[in-house]
C-alpha cells in the first residue's frame, strides 16, 4: 500500500522505518525540520506522523513482496530495528533482501552496543546476525551500535520502587532517544561520508543499579532501591508475567550482561556525530521534569 502526501512532489530518495515509535519517531521529525524529503516506511499507514515533504508507504518487515514496493527509489534507508520476537533474524533478513532488490544502495542500521555472536545479552545476537547479513548482501551500511536507553532506567523500578536483577556492581554507560536521534541525523545529513561506519553510542558516564536507584530517588522523590537477585530468584521473579522462553532470557540477561561488563564502556562517538556531550542521567531526569 502507497500513500503519497500532497507534499511531496516525487519518492524522497531517503527512507526511514519506524516512524510511528520513540526512536524512528524523533528522527523523521527531527529530518522534517531539516527541510529533508523522506519516505515513511511503516506498518500501519494511519499512524504515520504527518510530516512536510514525507511520502507514506505500508509495508512489514516480514512482507518482501510490499517491501521491495515501498523501497523502490529509495538510496539511503534507516532501518530502525524491529518489534523484539523469536524471528525478528528472520525478518530482518526478509527485509534487507527487499531492500537490496528494490535498488537501496546504503543502509543506516540501529543495531547494538556489543552486538556479537557470544553476547551475554541474548537479543545483541540477533544484532550481529542482523548486521552480518546487510554486510553480505554487498550495500553500502553504517551501523549505530545503540547502547541501553537512559529513558528506561528512568522506570526501571517496579511498583513497590525496587529494581530487581542479577546485575550486581555492574556498571551501563546508557544514553538516551534524544542523543541516539541526534547522532542519526547527523550521519543521514550526509550518508555517504559514513559509509561503512560503526558507531558505538554510549552516554557519558557508567553507572550501577545502586546508582540509578539513588540518582532516580535524589531527582523524582520517589524512593527507589536496587535488589540484586540471583539469576534463579531473576527467572523465577519474571515467571508470572507467563512470556516465551525467549522472551524471559532477554530480560534476564540485560542484568547478567551488566554484571559481565559488557555495558560499561563509554565512547566519544555520540560527541563526534553530534559536537554535543551526551546527557547523564541526572541531566535526562531534570529535563523530563
Amino acid at each position: 500500500m502507497i500513500i503519497e502526501h500532497p507534499a511531496a512532489r516525487a519518492v524522497p530518495s531517503l527512507a526511514v522505518t519506524g516512524a510511528t515509535g520513540h526512536l524512528g519517531g524523533i528522527v523523521a521529525r527531527g529530518l522534517a525540520e531539516l527541510g529533508v524529503e523522506q519516505t515513511l516506511v511503516v506498518r500501519e499507514a494511519s499512524r504515520a506522523p504527518r510530516l512536510e515533504g514525507s511520502v507514506v508507504r505500508e509495508a512489514q518487515y516480514r512482507d518482501p513482496v510490499a517491501s521491495r514496493a515501498a523501497l523502490e527509489g529509495v538510496h539511503t534507508l534507516f532501518m530502525v530495528s524491529g518489534s523484539e520476537s523469536v524471528d525478528r533474524v528472520a525478518e530482518h533478513r526478509s527485509f534487507i533482501d527487499a531492500a537490496a532488490a528494490a535498488g537501496v544502495s546504503h543502509i543506516v542500521y540501529t543495531s547494538f552496543f556489543g552486538a556479537s555472536p557470544d553476547a551475554v545479552f541474548t537479543l545483541a545476537r540477533d544484532h550481529f546476525a542482523t548486521e552480518q547479513h546487510i554486510q553480505d548482501s554487498g550495500l553500502d551500511f553504517t551501523f549505530l551500535r545503540n547502547n541501553f536507553y537512559l529513558d528506561f532506567f528512568a522506570l526501571l523500578a517496579g511498583e513497590d520502587g525496587v529494581i530487581r536483577g542479577p546485575a550486581g556492581l555492574g556498571r551501563v554507560s546508557a544514553v538516551s532517544r534524544a542523543d541516539l536521534a541526534r547522532s542519526a541525523l547527523a550521519v543521514l545529513r550526509d550518508p555517504a561520508a559514513h559509509a561503512g561506519a560503526v558507531y558505538e553510542l554510549t552516554g557519558r558516564e557508567a553507572i550501577s543499579l545502586d546508582e540509578v536507584a539513588r540518582i532516580v530517588t535524589d531527582k523524582t522523590g520517589r524512593s527507589v532501591t536496587f535488589h540484586d537477585e540471583t539469576v534463579p530468584e531473576a527467572y523465577a521473579s519474571r515467571a508470572v508475567y507467563g512470556a516465551a522462553p525467549w522472551q524471559v532470557d532477554a530480560w534476564v540477561s540485560t542484568y547478567t550482561a551488566f554484571a559481565a561488563g559488557e555495558q560499561q564502556r563509554i565512547t566519544g562517538d555520540v560527541r563526534a556525530l553530534t559536537g554535543h556531550e551526551p546527557a547523564t542521567l541526572a541531566e535526562f531526569l531534570d529535563a523530563s521534569a
